[in-house]
């Protein structure tokens, strides 16, 4: 597609605009990733200035919500042009927040998945559970067939307690309640591989940290951003990692 190693980035900016002013085209072309998947955008495309909206050297495609501007949001920026893209599942109510955009490539297919955060109440926590198994209806079906899928994102929960600095504290708090934590498990049972754990089983590895309580100087974390392949990638994947000292957001990149 774009070369034999292939360098994939993921990253919740918490707002392109922002991190924009924070070097983030300057992050990019020194990184030069093959794609970057990026999550809550909160900007439509009209907002951006041009260069945001088109990196030297990469096509852009954007998903985001046209009633809620400032809300949401996902980016894809790819070297090489997808042979097709779709954003959304198809799923009615579940596209309406521009959560979602799948790329297809000739060797696999790409999806840049922002999901819902549960913490508000009980409505928003319904409507991630079933965000989540409507993306569970869409992929396994393609896993089935024996498509090559890479998934990555925000999944909005830290799967097992290695994955949190407190966990005690948090077993009652939505990103970390056992139905969220039960359907991670679902997802890895049906062969989906979180290719960081695939390397790496050390403890203290976030993604996010609170920024009201500085909690990222402290290394008080939550790895809730995720790269997943199927079983038939895995042999494929040569390396996965976390980029904590991108500041920026208050998430880091992952790779």
């Amino acid at each position: 597609m774009i070369g034999k190693n292939l360098k994939i980035l993921c990253w919740n900016v918490n707002g392109i605009r922002a991190v924009r002013g924070r070097g983030f085209l300057d992050w990019l072309y020194r990184e030069s990733p093959d794609i970057l998947c990026l999550q809550e955008t909160k900007a439509s495309t009209e907002q951006l200035d041009k260069e945001l909206l088109q990196p030297r050297g990469y096509y852009t495609y954007w998903d985001y919500p046209e009633q809620s501007k400032g809300y949401s949001g996902v980016a894809t920026f790819t070297k090489g042009k997808p042979l097709k893209v779709q954003n959304g599942f198809g799923a009615g109510k579940l596209d309406a927040e521009g959560r979602t955009i799948i790329a297809e490539y000739p060797e696999f297919m790409l999806f840049n998945v922002y999901f819902p955060n549960g913490k508000k109440d009980e409505t928003r926590l319904q409507y991630k559970l079933d965000f989540y198994d409507a993306f569970l209806k869409i992929v396994d079906p393609l896993k089935e067939k024996g498509r090559k899928l890479i998934i990555c994102g925000d999944f909005n929960t830290a799967h097992n307690e290695i994955d949190l600095a407190r966990p005690k504290q948090n077993e009652n708090i939505s990103g970390f309640l056992p139905i969220e934590r039960a359907w991670m498990d679902k997802f890895v049972a049906h062969g989906f591989i979180d290719t960081f754990r695939h390397f790496n089983k050390e403890p203290n590895q976030y993604t996010w940290w609170d920024v009201k309580s500085g909690a990222r100087a402290r290394n008080v974390g939550w790895r809730i951003d995720y790269f997943f392949v199927t079983d038939n990638l895995l042999k494929s994947v040569t390396k996965a990692f976390i980029m904590p000292d991108v500041s920026g957001s208050d998430h880091c990149p992952v790779g």
